[in-house]
């Protein structure tokens, strides 16, 4: 069977005149989000996210320590990136053990991303 491509949809609505920072979701679609704001949607979509997005499709990291290392980046910040991501349906954590050990690998489960601006 095929593996099915999964794409969020991005909507940055203008109130006024103004792009206001409050993010809300969709209720009629899950994997939609209305963000209210440009500055939402770039510190969603940021640059080291964007490595970290990167490093997951390519190198594969076993582990988010593993991540910080390929991203060359602290490892605090990288799971506060990778929550976020999370939280927005970008990547998954799965568990993984390893005798006594337990970590969290991360995969991409998103293919691509469309953004719509509405003014």
């Amino acid at each position: 069977m095929a593996a099915r491509s999964k794409t969020h949809e991005i909507t940055i609505a203008d109130d006024r005149g103004t792009f206001t920072t409050f993010f809300r979701r969709f209720t009629r679609d899950s994997n939609a989000y209305d963000f209210e704001g440009i500055s939402a949607v770039r510190k969603l979509l940021s640059n080291e996210k964007a490595k970290i997005l990167h490093a997951i499709k390519v190198d594969h990291p076993k582990s988010l320590y593993h991540l910080a290392k390929l991203v060359q980046r602290d490892f605090k910040s990288v799971v506060d990136d990778v929550k976020l991501l999370e939280k927005f349906g970008f990547i998954d954590m799965i568990a993984e053990k390893t005798g006594k050990r337990h970590r969290l690998k991360p995969v991409i489960i998103v293919d691509s991303v469309n953004i719509h601006i509405t003014f």
